[in-house]
């Protein structure tokens, strides 16, 4: 790849808001990232960061500049993959540790098309909680994991990261079926459906609950087809991540319509253990499964739009 080093250089000083940091994490002397990123600004006659008192924040140009950068990396990491492929080296079997909403929808879809894409990898799923999913990633039991609200941890790198958005999953002839976007507020006189508090979504969704108003969920279940089940049914409201029904929504069983906020959104993560390069398996992987996961989310933001506050 092209300016492969300098590449990954920005790439890990952007993800660790710092070049010392990601030094560190490289292995390489803070100087030599210095240098390549001065030089990069040079090049461009543009900073790419501004220098901050707790890190560094990218520039208007170094946004640009990292979502190509990112870009090229990918792509050169699937050609990688595409050629390795055809030389029938891409043999082996990787680990999945994930949730079980995730197992269930963004998952099955992935695991159909890369069996067909690399028919020589076995894949495992493993469905466990989000401290188990750690836990299970830190000890070499699963090689990659993914989930949502996934805590930091100094030995997992997070390969992805990003949020999805959280809204309310109501039946055809709810009126909020109609609607662009829903406060919190507006939901509170309707019977009201959620997951079991611990779980990471629940924890999401109570945080949009204003100071003053009193949440009293009908149904709590820790069961994501019993709330699907009971969101068929108006008035019921529940709260879920537009990925865990995107197949009752293409079928047009549910109606997904994103809550107001920018809290309203769902952080998910890819993990695997930051001790060294991932084996070319894993690798092929979970560039895979990212690439799956970027591009849900960014059909569903071109489909729904910007949300307003009134609907």
């Amino acid at each position: 790849m092209l300016h492969g080093r300098m590449l990954r250089y920005l790439d890990e000083v952007v993800k660790c808001g710092s070049i010392r940091k990601a030094a560190s994490r490289l292995n390489v002397s803070a100087s030599a990232i210095s240098r390549q990123i001065l030089s990069l600004e040079k090049d461009i006659e543009a900073p790419i960061f501004e220098r901050m008192p707790n890190g560094l924040r990218l520039t208007a140009t170094g946004e640009i500049l990292i979502g190509h950068v990112r870009t090229t990396i990918q792509e050169h990491q699937r050609a990688r993959a595409q050629m390795a492929a055809l030389k029938g080296l891409i043999r082996g079997e990787a680990t999945i540790a994930t949730m079980g909403g995730l197992a269930g929808s963004l998952l099955s879809e992935v695991v159909r098309d890369f069996r067909v894409a690399y028919p020589g990898v076995r894949l495992i799923v493993r469905v466990l909680s989000g401290e188990a999913i750690v836990q299970s990633v830190l000890s070499g039991d699963a090689h990659i994991g993914l989930a949502y609200g996934l805590p930091h941890h100094p030995r997992l790198y997070r390969a992805i990261e990003f949020d999805h958005p959280i809204g309310v999953v109501v039946a055809r002839d709810h009126p909020f079926a109609i609607r662009r976007s829903v406060r919190f507020v507006d939901c509170l006189p309707h019977p009201l459906v959620m997951m079991e508090r611990g779980m990471s979504l629940r924890e999401a969704v109570e945080a949009l609950v204003p100071v003053n108003a009193w949440c009293a969920p009908a149904v709590e279940t820790n069961s994501l087809e019993m709330i699907k089940r009971l969101a068929r049914t108006s008035p019921n409201v529940a709260f879920l991540n537009f990925i865990e029904v995107e197949e009752e929504l293409r079928s047009g069983e549910l109606i997904f319509v994103p809550l107001v906020g920018r809290n309203a959104r769902q952080n998910i993560a890819l993990v695997h253990r930051a001790s060294g390069p991932l084996d070319p398996v894993t690798s092929v992987v979970a560039n895979f499964v990212s690439d799956a996961a970027k591009a849900k989310a960014a059909a569903f933001l071109s489909s729904h739009g910007p949300q307003t506050s009134n609907g």
